[in-house]
């Protein structure tokens, strides 16, 4: 439901910025759910679970923005491709690393008989670690020098990779 709008949002404000947006929303909606207390009940999971839920949306959308923007035609598969390969490992790696934060957060062996407040602390501890995880990643995202969809053009706008010419494109 967010993916249409998030690339809207991506190609009105830029890549670069809503990148940064979406890693903010992320990182907001994770340290609220890691410092929420359970006396807000449902509303104070759902509403933060959707803040972040929208910001990976941005965050995605911008990402395979950049990432795919000055990709010559004839190599888009190849990238596509690897960029997908990346986000598989990264959300396969990510699901289990979390999950044994929260198991070891939560103090149990069997988390099927663990107390109410044994979950309740291994989720707080499990989003604010991905929290400050995701904080990481805004910090290499803004820290990485990346100028935008403007990179590696000249000044009359025509798309230059590693100091040549795009294919196709007309010279200076």
């Amino acid at each position: 439901m967010t993916g249409v709008p998030a690339g809207r949002l991506a190609d009105r404000f830029g890549a670069r910025r809503m990148t940064a947006v979406g890693l903010v929303a992320m990182a907001a909606g994770s340290f609220v759910l890691s410092v929420a207390p359970s006396a807000l009940g449902i509303l104070g999971y759902v509403v933060p679970l959707a803040v972040v839920t929208a910001g990976y949306a941005v965050f995605q959308t911008a990402n395979n923005t950049s990432v795919m923007a000055d990709v010559l035609p004839d190599r888009r598969g190849v990238v596509s491709g690897l960029l997908n390969l990346s986000r598989n490992l990264g959300l396969v790696t990510g699901a289990s690393v979390m999950g044994a934060v929260f198991a070891g957060a939560s103090a149990t062996t069997d988390v099927t008989r663990a107390s109410a407040a044994a979950v309740g602390a291994g989720m707080r501890t499990t989003f604010l670690v991905a929290a400050l995880l995701v904080l990481a990643a805004l910090a290499v995202a803004l820290g990485s020098g990346y100028r935008g969809l403007t990179a590696g053009r000249n000044r009359t706008g025509k798309a230059r990779t590693r100091g040549r010419l795009r294919r196709g494109s007309a010279g200076p």
